[in-house]
């Protein structure tokens, strides 16, 4: 039977998009809602005066323009410099034979296995001996350290999947080593690229605890910081709370729904062995 022609299947995919967009609806409730009306008991769903100050208290009681600012600089460097070195360490793998290549996939992979709690004191370290701490070079430093690893495994897959053949003609036609690699192959892993540039960001934007401890600064604070601040000791301001917790996912939003088509290739692209 079709699924397409089984009620049950709709009545199927109905529930699960109410219990995932169940906290996405609550955000948008309580960013809403006023001060006298966030702990009512029982709760209400929604707002009988629906109130959008908390919105413009994000950017004009807190230095969120700060956060977003050093959010933005920080992932995107990270991102780029993470794209880079895993590109070109993956083609190297995917198209030299040398000892110890497998041993070093399997590094890369294990190397995600640890917790990264376990390195947040000898990171600490090494940027305190160099200077680094409070600066936006040690956040882009720490997250091109974690992402890198696991970006070159995914691009590896997908330069495993374009045929060597392209290689050799384009050296019997004149091509360096690296024209190769920038002309011919580089862009026929483009939905690879996307989908490992997205993790890469997605892992920076969302980080929190390196952030919290390499800086110290209010202007050098990034956005899942300024957001934990918002939690006080004897009071949580939850309307405040959600209301930048919205204008965060923003950017990722953004890059879903004009890399959606990208990603979804990506994510399949190197999992085909030819």
């Amino acid at each position: 039977m079709r699924s397409g022609a089984n009620p049950a299947y709709y009545v199927l995919l109905s529930v699960a998009a109410l219990f995932v967009l169940m906290p996405v609806f609550w955000m948008v409730s309580t960013s809403l809602k006023p001060e006298t009306e966030l702990f009512l008991a029982p709760p209400r769903l929604w707002a009988s005066s629906p109130d959008v100050s908390a919105f413009i208290r994000v950017f004009t009681d807190y230095p969120f323009v700060d956060y977003f600012r050093n959010s933005l600089v920080v992932v995107s460097a990270s991102t780029v410099i993470s794209l880079a070195f895993s590109t070109l360490s993956a083609y190297g793998l995917s198209r030299f034979e040398f000892r110890g290549r497998a041993s070093f996939l399997t590094f890369l992979l294990i190397s995600q296995m640890f917790p990264s709690i376990m390195l947040l004191i000898p990171y600490y370290k090494i940027m305190e001996t160099f200077g680094l701490v409070n600066t936006q070079v040690a956040l882009i430093l720490t997250y091109v350290s974690f992402t890198i690893p696991f970006c070159s495994w995914m691009m590896y897959g997908y330069f495993k999947s374009i045929p060597r053949e392209l290689d050799e003609a384009a050296s019997i036609d004149g091509a360096g080593r690296f024209a190769t690699f920038a002309r011919i192959v580089l862009p026929l892993t483009l939905p690879g690229v996307v989908a490992t540039a997205i993790y890469s960001f997605v892992t920076g934007w969302n980080e929190y605890m390196f952030a919290l401890i390499l800086t110290s600064s209010e202007d050098m604070k990034t956005v899942p910081v300024g957001i934990g601040q918002l939690i006080g000791q004897y009071k949580i301001q939850w309307n405040d709370l959600m209301a930048s917790s919205l204008y965060a996912i923003i950017p990722l939003m953004i890059i879903f729904i004009f890399l959606q088509r990208y990603l979804i290739s990506g994510l399949t692209a190197g999992g085909v062995k030819s």
